[in-house]
């Protein structure tokens, strides 16, 4: 049986074509591709890449100038910060909360809009497996051929399950018996009628969305349509800990907004969702409120 998809370059001893990540004494990372008689150079001094080819992960090697650097493969979410970029990429935190809550299971049919640089395809192919199937649809051409040079660079080359076609999801869209559906686009709500025709009952919808008019008009929209239960929406944010001895704090940056995640599962065909028990805040819904796509509703 042959192994995964990039699964041999995640082990063993590094071989010329491998991505090496370094770490110098003050945690600092650089990120370099091994190639036979090249030299890496940093400003206290250099050592040949062959010093490196054939030996293990987790080797210390050392500069000219006498500097130790601890050599290890980089991991998905350190590939991902640190990849060329067209568009902002998905940081890893929201990445692993779409793998969990939209439930991303080896040989999942997932569809995805809006590539950007290719961070969340890495994550949902390796998720899925190459028995699965992830269809990205990227409406530039530029972020789409930065997004698969990306992609390619992790893997090896082409992944067997992916397929990326340039254009709108609205209009291009065919797949059907689909699993999961991702969007990570500006108006999510724009793509719903053609999602919930490719979903399969109980296949789960994932938007991810930068601000809260954006949230605010995805949801009301999803409950519009009517063949979704009610969304469920959240963010996370990341706080690093100091820990030296007994000074024990937490760091004084953090990962905080970046996105807001929402899901829902789609409905039988001919099923009406049940009516929500939740009474909504007072002046939650206005005189002047019309909607999630009336001009001055939810998303304008």
């Amino acid at each position: 049986m042959s192994e995964p998809t990039g699964a041999a370059r995640r082990r063993g001893p590094f071989k010329v074509g491998d991505q090496v990540q370094l770490t110098d004494p003050k945690g600092r990372h650089y990120t370099f591709t091994l190639e036979a008689g090249k030299n890496f150079h940093t400003h206290k001094g250099s050592f040949p890449h062959d010093e490196l080819i054939g030996a293990p992960e987790g080797s210390v090697v050392r500069t000219t100038g006498n500097v130790a650097y601890l050599a290890l493969r980089p991991l998905l979410p350190d590939y991902v910060l640190s990849m060329p970029r067209g568009a902002a990429v998905v940081y890893p935190k929201d990445a692993g909360q779409i793998l969990a809550f939209a439930d991303i299971f080896p040989g999942a049919r997932v569809v995805e809009a809006g590539v950007g640089s290719g961070s969340l395809s890495s994550f949902l192919l390796r998720a899925i497996g190459d028995q699965g199937m992830l269809h990205s649809y990227e409406r530039r051409a530029d972020f789409a051929e930065i997004a698969q040079a990306n992609v390619e660079r992790y893997f090896g080359g082409p992944h067997p399950a992916w397929q990326l076609t340039v254009g709108d999801l609205q209009d291009n869209l065919s797949d059907t018996d689909v699993d999961r559906v991702i969007l990570d686009m500006l108006a999510p709500w724009e793509c719903l009628e053609a999602v919930s025709k490719a979903l399969v009952p109980g296949g789960i919808l994932c938007c991810y969305v930068a601000t809260t008019t954006q949230l605010a008009r995805t949801v009301e929209s999803i409950r519009e349509i009517g063949c979704f239960n009610e969304p469920t929406a959240w963010e996370t944010m990341i706080r690093n800990w100091h820990i030296e001895g007994l000074a024990v704090r937490p760091d004084h940056r953090m990962i905080g907004h970046t996105g807001f995640l929402l899901t829902a599962r789609r409905l039988a065909d001919g099923v009406e969702p049940p009516m929500r028990r939740r009474r909504p805040a007072k002046g939650a819904y206005g005189e002047d409120y019309a909607g999630p796509n009336a001009d001055g509703g939810a998303g304008r």
